[in-house]
């Protein structure tokens, strides 16, 4: 039995940006459905960061989810009665909805007074190579070269 294709989704782009990418940023950012909160929280972090580094915030945003992106990852699979941890190739939107969430969870564990400095401290690390949501690429990729061993047990 075939499964049925699904269509993509379009996000409507942001008011301010017109981007895509923003407008994605903004609902992960967003709890229990207060998106003029996250979107509030977002565009002030851009204006924190333009006073802060003297550089255009959109651009150290999209450095920051760029960087952010994992390239490999591991997936559990289950063979003859043991689990094994099988790295895999990361698609185009998965890498960017896991840089989005990572982004999103380093930033809110900062401790940082508010949302805003929060987000433009994280997204400022991010684009310098540095702070939580790197780390955890890196351990994602460290954690994939360690189990190369199991790469042919991809699906």
């Amino acid at each position: 039995m075939s499964r049925k294709a699904v269509k993509k989704r379009t996000i409507p782009q942001d008011s301010v940006y017109h981007d895509e990418l923003v407008s994605k940023f903004i609902n992960e950012l967003m709890i229990d459905g207060k998106k003029s909160v996250a979107e509030r929280g977002f565009y002030n972090a851009m204006e924190y960061i333009k006073k802060k580094t003297k550089s255009e915030g959109i651009d150290v945003f999209r450095k920051a989810i760029e960087n952010v992106k994992p390239v490999l990852e591991v997936k559990s699979r289950r063979v003859g009665g043991a689990t094994y941890q099988v790295p895999i190739e990361v698609r185009q939107p998965r890498r960017q909805a896991l840089g989005i969430k990572w982004l999103v969870k380093m930033a809110r564990g900062r401790k940082e007074a508010s949302i805003v400095a929060r987000l433009a401290e994280e997204f400022i690390d991010a684009s310098n190579k540095k702070g939580n949501s790197i780390k955890k690429k890196e351990d994602t990729h460290k954690m994939a070269e360690a189990n190369k061993a199991f790469a042919h047990f991809r699906w």
